[in-house]
């Protein structure tokens, strides 16, 4: 006979099990529309596994008492446990991360020179690569891993956001960036203000974007790419080591 703890536990355990498998369609909706916002190396069937997981996390951690309804919650966490399993693989080889440093560096002297922004022309011709070259590079860019403005790459170049929310000098850092961040972007022409606000804050992938704007998805990659190396170049002085 079960004691009023045992029965309890029991009870609590059947309602994760049964939340888990009412919510299986939620993990793969996820996996399907995050997988068209990254490379086609990337396997919806491993998204889709670690989206279990957080599934399986969600079930045992979730309280009620909290106010958010179950497949809110569980959304965040099987979300999250996706975006996780993409940071800790890097999806794009070591070169693109030199091309586009190379990129944001060339980006960076020519608006200094200029006082405005910088051409895709322009950049080709400093970095003595064909403008085909330059969207190249954007579209691999557009397509590589989630692109993360404070993710240190491969050399150490980038900055740490993730110091110590109590120690006053991180604390005034994290806000000192995220102010230059938001400036960066206000100053981006309207249609790089656009995409960026559709890819990050809509979370649509790039084909979507595509429809939305009525053009190519290759020249929506191009926008992407071009608002990034920009946003880099601008905000070299925080991400230089």
């Amino acid at each position: 006979m079960y004691s009023g703890c045992a029965m309890y536990a029991e009870v609590d355990k059947d309602q994760q099990q049964q939340r888990i498998i009412e919510h299986l369609s939620l993990v793969k909706r996820i996996a399907y529309h995050l997988i068209g916002r990254l490379p086609s190396s990337v396997q919806v069937d491993d998204l889709i596994q670690a989206g279990m997981l957080g599934l399986i996390e969600a079930a045992k951690n979730y309280d009620p008492r909290q106010g958010a309804s179950f497949e809110t919650y569980a959304g965040i966490r099987v979300r999250g446990a996706m975006l996780d399993e993409v940071r800790h693989a890097d999806w794009s080889p070591r070169s693109l991360h030199k091309k586009m440093r190379e990129l944001s560096e060339a980006t960076r002297l020519i608006e200094n020179e200029t006082g405005r922004d910088a051409h895709d022309h322009e950049i080709a011709e400093r970095m003595g690569i064909s403008l085909d070259e330059y969207h190249s590079i954007m579209r691999d860019s557009a397509n590589s891993r989630m692109f993360s403005i404070d993710q240190a790459d491969d050399e150490g170049h980038g900055l740490n956001l993730s110091s110590n929310d109590k120690d006053p000098s991180g604390v005034l850092f994290k806000e000192g960036f995220t102010s230059a961040l938001a400036k960066c972007i206000s100053e981006l022409p309207e249609r790089e203000q656009l995409v960026m606000s559709l890819y990050y804050n809509e979370e649509l992938n790039l084909k979507e974007i595509g429809q939305v704007l009525d053009i190519s998805e290759s020249r929506v990659c191009q926008i992407h790419g071009q608002s990034l190396v920009k946003i880099r170049a601008k905000l070299s002085d925080w991400t230089s080591n």
